[in-house]
């Protein structure tokens, strides 16, 4: 057998592979709840470019930022330009801009009432909770309204929550979970975000 028919076998035995697979699976017919978190870059990144996907295939989309505050960003530019995403930047900034916990506190929960009046509407298809992982990490909400949120949200809403140390139960909650896991990166050589890559 030559290295070509090898191939082809192999390939053959790998395509029957996936389509019985493919068989086993079934479609939820509700949208899913993603986590992107770990000490990586990324993880915002990653959700944005969901956002692209499902505006490729005409879906409302939205966003609620519980952080980053008025920060421009080249993604928010751009969308905004684009069109079709409802954008709440409801953050204070990091916890060492604002330094006042009570206000802190007060912006989370303003945003996760804006992401559960959202995420019930039966508007959109995807929500993008960008950074509440962090905002659960401060103990500025808790995760049992975070929860709560989520299993109230409309059946055909997905929604990707961002930023490290998601908390154990939001990683049993959702269906699809990634860890950005950091190998290298600039700024421990000295360098400063660029613009475009990081914002």
């Amino acid at each position: 057998m030559s290295e070509a028919e090898k191939y082809r076998a192999q390939m053959k035995a790998v395509q029957a592979a996936h389509q019985e697979k493919q068989k086993e699976l079934r479609d939820p017919e509700k949208g899913l709840v993603l986590v992107h978190t770990g000490d990586g870059k990324g993880k915002s990144s990653s959700a944005f470019g969901v956002i692209t996907r499902a505006l490729g295939w005409k879906q409302r989309v939205g966003v609620v930022q519980f952080v980053k505050g008025k920060w421009i960003t080249g993604e928010k530019q751009f969308f905004d330009r684009l069109g079709g995403v409802d954008w709440h930047m409801m953050g204070e900034g990091f916890t060492w801009d604002s330094q006042d916990r009570a206000r802190d506190i007060a912006a989370a929960e303003a945003a996760l009432s804006q992401a559960r009046q959202m995420m019930e509407s039966g508007e959109y298809d995807l929500i993008v909770l960008d950074e509440i992982n962090i905002s659960l990490r401060y103990d500025q909400i808790a995760v049992e309204p975070v929860i709560a949120a989520l299993e109230a949200r409309s059946p055909k809403t997905g929604v990707i929550l961002t930023g490290r140390n998601a908390p154990q139960e939001i990683v049993d909650y959702a269906d699809l979970v990634t860890v950005m896991e950091e190998v290298k990166h600039p700024y421990k050589a000295g360098i400063k975000a660029q613009r475009g890559v990081d914002f």
